[in-house]
């Protein structure tokens, strides 16, 4: 009767040590390995929509400061840094409030210039090719529909992506020409009328390369958002299954 005290202590103590391991085995996957994060915006429609839930790799460009939980890595620059390529949708810190995640497509490398000129992308002062892939209606992710024309861009360097525009003439359609600062990256949204990204200095601007978290790589759910917590009744019918495990191009 004696041993029954010390062997409920133990099952305690193994529940705790379980538990303590199991916490750190996920914060070392998502520190090192792997982050989830979730699109609340229609900035990067056609290709990642509202309510998709997404990976991005912790490893592709290294580890910085903001690799870690609350950016508590207690270092500045990175530790096994790999340089982004053009054409690459990543997740970073808002250079105007590091408590923020923003995700968008990096465009211009460090050293490029950058200009919006009646809608249209110049890089180095080269007119971006786009190709009109027709109109197209989509749904904004708050309960509207908007019309918009597709188009095929080529990034320098062949790197090809769709985007969406509703007009040339919109408030960011005409810029002042950027210059990419050293270390730093210009990112813009595939939704090119709805997005606020680099080409706005007050707010995103030029992202230094420490602020970058990881590349985005696939999608493990999406939700329309038809079906709200409530409602399980609803949850079958609000999973976008076409698009579970789908690459983020």
């Amino acid at each position: 009767m004696s041993e029954k005290p010390p062997l409920k202590k133990e099952n305690k103590e193994n529940v705790v040590t379980t538990t303590l391991l199991a916490v750190l085995l996920a914060l070392s996957i998502r520190t090192f390995l792997f982050e989830p994060f979730n699109i609340p915006s229609g900035s990067m429609i056609p290709n990642l929509l509202v309510g998709d839930y997404l990976f991005v790799s912790k490893y592709s460009y290294g580890y910085s400061r903001y690799s870690f939980p609350f950016g508590l890595g207690g270092f500045d620059g990175r530790m096994m840094a790999a340089e982004p390529k053009r054409g690459d949708v990543i997740v970073f810190k808002l250079p105007s409030d590091t408590g923020v995640d923003y995700i968008k497509r990096v465009v211009a490398l460090p050293g490029e210039t950058v200009q919006m000129k009646q809608g249209r992308l110049y890089i180095n002062d080269q007119l971006i090719p786009r190709k009109s892939n027709g109109s197209t209606t989509y749904d904004n992710g708050m309960g509207g529909k908007v019309e918009a024309v597709s188009y095929i861009e080529t990034l320098p360097g062949g790197f090809k992506h769709e985007i969406y525009e509703e007009t040339d003439s919109g408030p960011l359609d005409n810029t002042e020409k950027f210059t990419v600062p050293d270390g730093h990256y210009f990112f813009m949204g595939d939704n090119r009328d709805n997005s606020r990204d680099s080409r706005v200095l007050d707010l995103v601007g030029y992202v230094p390369f420490d602020n970058l978290v990881g590349k985005a790589r696939f999608l493990f759910f999406s939700s329309n958002g038809k079906a709200e917590i409530y409602e399980p009744w609803k949850w079958p019918f609000g999973i976008r299954y076409e698009r579970l495990f789908d690459t983020v191009k």
